[in-house]
């Protein structure tokens, strides 16, 4: 069974490993089939109704699915090894969901060429890969379960989470919340659903901050409490804890 689950854990893995990529062509216009200004059939009230309920399906799967006491119920039906690769893989589902029933709202609210539109095009691909590097400065493979189906399947222990301020989060706890705001908002052409999307985005992106430091400051203790003290939330020097 062991076997089974760092399967389980890989193919989550890359699953969700195309997902982003998919994610981040689906907010940027490039180069797929289905984006976050193409297709769609509804009039902009309606569209607006669908794109809020998706983006909350996604907060909400993300968010309940992230906390503690959910964990404890899951892993009473399924293998702690395999907990988080569950939780990613559910994030996958949801995110296609998203991509398949998004409804755009064309209008325009800025559209930028030239010198002002390469700023932007570099800042979202700055963006993306603040995303994907600070994944990598904590623990890549942790963060989306393959460590802990590798210790589950090798039957080593593993120790838990430890405390550290590598890189990027040595100036803001958040970088990886820090870049998905810049990539969502450093657009050339902003339509109003681009808007709504980033909008609404941004507002679960806080309210999420607020409920992964609490785990986090429950996980980690006094030098995690400390952290909030010293280091800003999403930008360097703001939203220190007092």
């Amino acid at each position: 069974m062991g076997a089974i689950r760092l399967a389980f854990a890989v193919a989550s893995y890359l699953l969700f490993f195309a997902t982003f990529l998919y994610l981040a062509a689906f907010v940027g216009n490039l180069y797929v089939p289905k984006t976050i200004d193409a297709g769609g059939v509804l009039d902009p009230v309606s569209a607006a109704v669908v794109d809020v309920f998706l983006i909350s399906l996604f907060g909400l799967q993300h968010s309940v699915m992230a906390r503690s006491g959910f964990k404890r119920k899951l892993t009473q039906h399924i293998h702690p090894s395999i907990e988080r690769s569950v939780y990613v893989l559910a994030t996958v589902v949801v995110l296609w969901v998203m991509f398949a029933l998004w409804q755009p709202i064309p209008a325009v609210v800025w559209a930028t060429e030239g010198t002002a539109a390469t700023v932007l095009w570099a800042l979202f691909a700055a963006g993306w890969t603040i995303v994907f590097l600070s994944t990598w400065m904590l623990d890549h493979f942790e963060l989306f379960g393959l460590r802990q189906a590798w210790f589950g399947f090798s039957g080593r222990n593993d120790h838990g989470p430890k405390f550290r301020e590598p890189m990027f989060y040595r100036y803001v706890r958040h970088p990886l919340y820090f870049g998905m705001l810049v990539a969502f908002w450093a657009i050339p052409v902003m339509t109003v659903g681009h808007l709504l999307f980033a909008a609404v985005m941004s507002v679960y992106v806080l309210m999420a901050i607020r409920w992964e430091e609490r785990d986090l400051t429950h996980a980690l203790g006094e030098a995690y409490t400390e952290y909030r003290k010293r280091v800003g939330m999403i930008v360097p020097g703001i939203g220190k804890s007092r």
